[in-house]
Parts: structure tokens; C-alpha cells; sequence
């Protein structure tokens, strides 16, 4: 097994395990606080599951880095695709949840859809990005932020599908930016869009998923996010990066990302990390 791919599992691991402390934390915030605001985004802050999730998120992306670094596009955003295994496998030993035949048939489809991918996947193309692409990602991460903000201004219904999306979007064009972001040294980075698309689409992404996790069914929010997050970058790493695939192997590998891509949004309703009835959100 490749460094990179390793990088990438241990980024699924760390993002799948966060998911569940996030939305402990976002939902303990939210009984307090109207949802979808500054306040609410701050006072999720103070939910000691919420910060724990966020510490494993930082420590997700840096394993991320890591796999974008050595692997394609889609190979890495597959992966990451099946946190959602990760989340539902724990959430059935520590919180006792109760894994049905079909969420079992996900898991088992994420792992073989993995291991596809594993035996298909080449190395990441030559292409870095052009200067419209860098740009462009910077455009996408501005516009998404517009977007995230106009659901919760003025959508009531849909709202946490819709944010999720938004999320997993923003969350998509990071795996883009960290991909073209040429060599990373000063001064020439201030002056790179790709790396203010990366903060932007960061905290842009960070926000809308606490949003969606405190205005309604995490489970949408979830699913939503999957497919933003993987669809857009495989796509971009294959027509514009170079991304291929290993001898010839691109039916194995659409079989591979689509049998984990599916596999993960049927293990959608584990982000929701629900708390035992009748208890009560601790301070």
C-alpha cells in the first residue's frame, strides 16, 4: 500500500471520527442559540465535542495534503467519501447504534470500491493548473460563500441539504486549490490565488456544514456534502490535471469511485450522532 494511499485513509479516519464530535457539539450549541447565525457558529466553539472534532479535522487535512500530493484527484476524494464508513462503524461500537443489512452492504461497498480504486488508480498527472483554472478556484470559493450565505438568509425549507452541498462544494474546490497551488514559498504565495481560495473555501465550507448540522437532518447535510466534495474534483483532475488511471484500467476505476461514492451516501444518516433520548446538552 502506497504512502499516499495510507495519508488518505488516515485522513477518512480523522474527518469520519470528527463528523460524529461536531454534530454532538453543533447540536448542543443549537439548543441554545438560534442556528444558522455568527452566534450560533461561536457557540459551537465552546462545546468541548465540537472543538475535539475540529482538532481532528485539522489533523485530517494535513493527511490530505499529504494525499493529494501522491495520488489523483478522484482516488484521494473517494476516499475521503468513505469517512462516512468510518463514522458508521464507530457509531455502532461506542454509541450502540444498530447497523442495518443495507448500511453493512455500504460498508462492504466502500471497501471494495477502495480497494478497486487501489489496484487502478495511477499517479497524479503531470498538469499543476492554469493561471484561468487558479483563478477560477478563487471565483468558485467567493461565489460559494455568497451561496452559503443566501440559504441561510433566505431559505427555510431545505436549508441543511442545501448547506451541505454548499460545504461539500467549497470543501471540493480546496482538493482542486491544494492540487494546482504551485511550490508553497513566500513571497510568491501571497500573491497565488489557489491559496487564498484555500482559506476561503475552508472556513466557507466549515461554516456552512456547522450550519447545516444545527438547522436540520444531518443525514441530508451529509449526503449532500459527499457529492459536492467528490464529483466536481474527479472530474477537473481527469479533463484538466491529467489525472489516469493504471494501465488502461478507467472502466475499474469508474466502477471502484462509484461503488464507494454510493456506498458512502447509503452510511449518510451516521453524521447525525444523535444523543439518547431525554438527554440533556451539557454546558
Amino acid at each position: 500500500m502506497s504512502f499516499g494511499l495510507l495519508a488518505a485513509l488516515a485522513a477518512a479516519l480523522l474527518t469520519g471520527s470528527a463528523t460524529v464530535l461536531q454534530a454532538v457539539g453543533a447540536r448542543r450549541a443549537s439548543a441554545r442559540l438560534p442556528p444558522g447565525g455568527a452566534a450560533a457558529l461561536a457557540g459551537a466553539f465552546r462545546q468541548w465535542p465540537f472543538l475535539v472534532g475540529v482538532g481532528m479535522d485539522m489533523l485530517g487535512f494535513g493527511a490530505e495534503l499529504l494525499a493529494l500530493d501522491r495520488l489523483p484527484l478522484y482516488e484521494v476524494e473517494a476516499v475521503l467519501a468513505s469517512a462516512l464508513a468510518v463514522t458508521a462503524v464507530g457509531a455502532a461500537r461506542v454509541l450502540k447504534v444498530r447497523l442495518r443489512r443495507s448500511e453493512w452492504a455500504g460498508v462492504a461497498a466502500v471497501c471494495a470500491g477502495l480497494c478497486v480504486l487501489a489496484v487502478s488508480a495511477g499517479r497524479d498527472g503531470p498538469g499543476r493548473g492554469s493561471t484561468a483554472l487558479r483563478l477560477g478556484v478563487l471565483l468558485a470559493s467567493l461565489l460559494l460563500i455568497g451561496a452559503g450565505w443566501a440559504v441561510v438568509r433566505f431559505t427555510d425549507h431545505r436549508r441543511a441539504p442545501l448547506l451541505g452541498l454548499v460545504a461539500g462544494l467549497q470543501f471540493g474546490v480546496v482538493g482542486v486549490a491544494v492540487r494546482v497551488l504551485p511550490d508553497p514559498r513566500l513571497p510568491d504565495l501571497l500573491a497565488e490565488p489557489s491559496a487564498y481560495a484555500i482559506a476561503l473555501a475552508g472556513l466557507g465550507g466549515f461554516a456552512a456544514l456547522t450550519w447545516a448540522m444545527q438547522t436540520g437532518s444531518v443525514t441530508a447535510a451529509t449526503a449532500a456534502m459527499v457529492l459536492g466534495e467528490t464529483l466536481g474534483p474527479a472530474v477537473i483532475g481527469v479533463l484538466l490535471l491529467g489525472d489516469r488511471t493504471r494501465h488502461d484500467l478507467t472502466p475499474l476505476a469508474v466502477l471502484g469511485f462509484a461503488a464507494a461514492v454510493l456506498g458512502a451516501l447509503t452510511l449518510a444518516r451516521f453524521g447525525d450522532a444523535e444523543q439518547p433520548a431525554g438527554a440533556r446538552p451539557a454546558g
